[in-house]
């Protein structure tokens, strides 16, 4: 098969489109033919070799890739044969995503629901259970002021749409008037551009202090946004887009929300919240752009550029039917 192969750290040229032994599936696994895989931000750092902890680094050659959707087209001892042939999605322990075929735990599959395509399923694999949680663990009541950093991003704009039903009122900002604008398209109620000077002074001006922070960028961008929060405010911070996590103001009377790490029951119960919330209409992923596996450099190139919006796939096979949506027609 065909995957793409990361043989040293650094930047995307990085890469390779290699050929290489098919993978087996052991005991318990099945084998995807994928058709499908998501691109994380985290997986940009990994492949630069500045992840956000160093114990995610992985010995090399790698192929990286958490999140696949695709056909099962085997299955090794003790699985279910009956899984033969199920169009899933799934998680692939950390690695071999970026790959035309995976041997992944046949526990960890997700049937694809029949009300969605599976790009809209495999944009909402990571992403998907990351906004619930969050959303979860701030505990929004109606009303509430939020504020959304990088709210055209693939959890930034789930988080935007998930809050404002919550009954909050979103204030996003974002890097650009492109950006801000898609965030007001999916319901913000203020969307500011970050990279303008003064940006919070005008939320400020036209919201006040805000109840909760939902901070993926962090560095300078989360430490002014969470200097916008009220007294005993929350702070959901969540990412390091920046290069560093947010660093809360000094003398700030803030409520840091501190998850712990989901058990693999609790990551499918929150997949599963997501894609419920999908299927009836509630939720819809951002799919900015798709890219065909042999330029995934290209696809880490334009994250790492942050010239990219909402979630980016890799189209490792060309698409059936039945994957460009439910009904078979045009995404």
């Amino acid at each position: 098969m065909f995957a793409v192969v990361l043989s040293e750290f650094g930047p995307p040229a990085n890469l390779a489109l290699t050929e290489v032994p098919d993978p087996v599936p052991g005991p318990g696994q099945v084998l995807v033919e994928v058709h499908l895989a998501n691109i994380t931000f985290v997986e940009t750092q990994v492949r630069a070799g500045r992840p956000p902890n160093p114990a995610m680094l992985p010995p090399l050659p790698a192929i990286l890739g958490n999140g696949v959707g695709g056909i099962v087209t085997a299955v090794g001892e003790g699985a279910d044969p009956a899984l033969a042939g199920r169009r899933v999605i799934t998680t692939t322990g950390g690695r071999g995503g970026y790959a035309e075929l995976a041997a992944v735990d046949a526990t960890g599959l997700i049937d694809l629901p029949p009300e969605l395509s599976l790009a809209d399923a495999v944009a909402l694999l990571a992403d998907g259970r990351t906004a619930v949680a969050l959303i979860r663990s701030a505990a929004l009541r109606p009303g509430e002021t939020v504020l959304i950093e990088a709210a055209a991003g693939g959890v930034g704009s789930l988080l935007v749409q998930l809050a404002r039903d919550a009954g909050a009122r979103v204030v996003a900002t974002a890097g650009g008037p492109r950006k801000a604008g898609i965030a007001k398209d999916l319901g913000a109620d203020l969307a500011v551009d970050y990279t303008v000077p003064g940006w919070s002074d005008q939320i400020r001006r036209e919201v006040g202090e805000v109840d909760v922070v939902f901070d993926g960028v962090g560095g300078e961008i989360g430490g002014t946004a969470a200097g916008l929060l009220r007294r005993g405010g929350r702070l959901s911070s969540y990412g390091m887009a920046s290069g560093s996590f947010t660093a809360p103001p000094d003398g700030k009377d803030i409520t840091p929300i501190r998850g712990t790490p989901p058990t693999p029951p609790q990551m499918r119960e929150l997949t599963q919240a997501a894609l419920t919330a999908a299927s009836t209409g509630s939720l819809k992923p951002l799919i900015g752009q798709k890219y065909p596996l042999d330029r995934a450099s290209d696809a880490h190139a334009a994250i790492a550029s942050r010239a990219t919006v909402g979630k980016t796939l890799l189209l490792v096979r060309p698409p059936a039917p039945e994957d460009i949506s439910p009904a078979g027609g045009a995404q």
